[in-house]
């Protein structure tokens, strides 16, 4: 068994955000003493996993020991207080290089980003950047750089594109990690690390410096381990700018209430049909779905399994994403350093031009009304959250765009309806399959995340998660 420094990581997996920020406000633990243990973690693992990018450790440090003089002198660093976290590389971190996952752009940032400002203002502390796919274009975490792996089991990828943010909470290395998703890149590494990742409703989350994140379609979020810490986060991330091009409506309660509210007796609507005839659902990932069904019918919800195709939202999606693409490149200081598959995504793209964008906009707002419209007799949808179990690592390793592309479909089937929409979509752990696990997708709507996390509380406490094997 591979020695670990301050503890095995196995041992954290139970240590919350909640519950790590509880310890440090009460002077059982110091901040200083859990940034060194999740900065150990990652010398120690991480070249097994390949999850991180940059270790931030002397300014680690050195935020730690000011949330810890703040707690001496009797203050209130917030509700995150010494926990450490990790950001992805596609997020400002002053003093590190915003590499969006590649190798075109190596100046330093000046700022943080506005969600990790609000982080540092929690009393949270960023340890490290993770890995990303250049500009999060797939849903698996592999670059020019190298692959990033699974700690369920080291031949599978994490999925992506935050996959390096969600094996580092999946290790136990930390209790939560920064991500991003345009088309599931937090649900689907969700699923395949066993973690909980909320997609919001658009504009919840503020995208400063930038106006948005790949367009209408992206937002941030955390990867964790639990729903309480899921909810904690977003309450403490929430909140648009005079920055952001989107804004999203306050919610009627805090997200960490919704958690801890009883859902009541929902009308849960199960749909395990892929949207695209190409793409076929597993059987063992459609067992798991019917699974927790059955755990909701039993907690008491009217539960029926519809016989239709998961919305298909291709018509506005194909052409958002690779404006999105282009927008992403035009961050970078040099894009003739790009990855070759990048590249050719961005030739492949050229065809969406401002009024096909502009066209793709008003079909994704028709689509949005479509599913309220369709679904509004349904409080929340349950799906697969991927088609497929955890693929293996190397999936796409030199393959170019196109087939990258295929590639990707089983895995952002179901997933890609909602940033299309706005709606809020969450991965919850379902259950394993040959030892790997399998996520489900809450889907709510009428786009509200606060009917969705009660209802995954109550799933989390029906199913206790089970941590990953690595290290053996």
């Amino acid at each position: 068994m591979m020695k670990l420094m301050n503890g095995d990581p196995r041992d954290r997996w139970d240590e919350t955000a909640v519950s790590l920020a509880a310890q440090v406000h009460a002077g059982r633990r110091t901040a200083v003493s859990a940034v060194e243990s999740a900065l150990a973690q990652i010398a120690a693992g991480d070249d097994q996993l390949h999850a991180v990018e940059t270790v931030c450790d002397e300014a680690a440090l050195n935020a730690a020991q000011q949330v810890d003089a703040i707690i001496h002198a009797g203050g209130d660093p917030g509700p995150l207080a010494g926990v450490p976290v990790v950001v992805k590389a596609e997020l400002d971190l002053a003093g590190v290089v915003t590499t969006f996952g590649g190798r075109a752009h190596s100046l330093p940032s000046l700022e943080d980003s506005e969600v990790v400002r609000r982080l540092r203002a929690a009393g949270a502390v960023p340890v490290a950047t993770t890995r990303m796919p250049e500009f999060g274009q797939f849903p698996f975490t592999e670059g020019d750089w190298g692959e990033t792996r699974n700690p369920w089991d080291l031949r599978r990828s994490p999925g992506g594109s935050s996959g390096g943010s969600a094996v580092a909470v999946a290790a136990g290395w930390v209790p939560l990690g920064l991500g991003s998703d345009g088309g599931g890149s937090l649900r689907i590494p969700a699923s395949c690390t066993g973690l909980v990742g909320l997609k919001p409703v658009r504009g919840r989350v503020s995208t400063a410096p930038y106006s948005n994140l790949w367009g209408p379609l992206g937002t941030l979020g955390p990867l964790s381990r639990t729903v309480q810490d899921t909810a904690v986060t977003y309450d403490v991330l929430r909140g648009a700018t005079r920055v952001d091009r989107y804004a999203a409506p306050a919610p009627s309660m805090t997200f960490t209430e919704a958690a801890g509210r009883d859902p009541g007796r929902l009308r849960i609507a199960v749909i395990a049909r892929s949207p695209w005839p190409g793409v076929t659902v597993d059987p063992r990932v459609r067992a798991v779905v019917l699974d927790v069904a059955g755990r909701c019918s039993q907690a008491g919800h009217d539960v029926s399994e519809l016989t239709c195709r998961w919305p298909d939202a291709q018509s506005a999606l194909v052409p958002l994403f690779y404006a999105a693409i282009r927008e992403e490149s035009r961050r970078v200081e040099n894009v003739r350093r790009c990855e070759r598959r990048t590249k050719a995504m961005l030739r492949s793209g050229a065809w969406v031009r401002p009024l096909v964008r502009l066209a793709a906009i008003r079909e994704a707002a028709r689509i949005a009304r479509g599913v309220r419209e369709r679904f509004g007799a349904y409080d929340v949808l349950l799906s697969p959250t991927m088609a497929v179990v955890p693929p293996l690592v190397g999936r796409v390793a030199g393959a170019g765009a196109a087939r990258t592309l295929r590639r990707s479909m089983p895995l952002v089937a179901f997933t890609s309806l909602a940033n299309v929409t706005g709606h809020a979509a969450m991965s919850v752990p379902g259950g394993i399959v040959d030892g790997l696990p399998v996520g489900v997708q809450l889907y709510s709507p009428g786009g509200d995340e606060t009917a969705l996390l009660p209802l995954a509380a109550q799933l989390e406490r029906s199913q206790p998660g089970r941590r990953p094997p690595w290290p053996s």
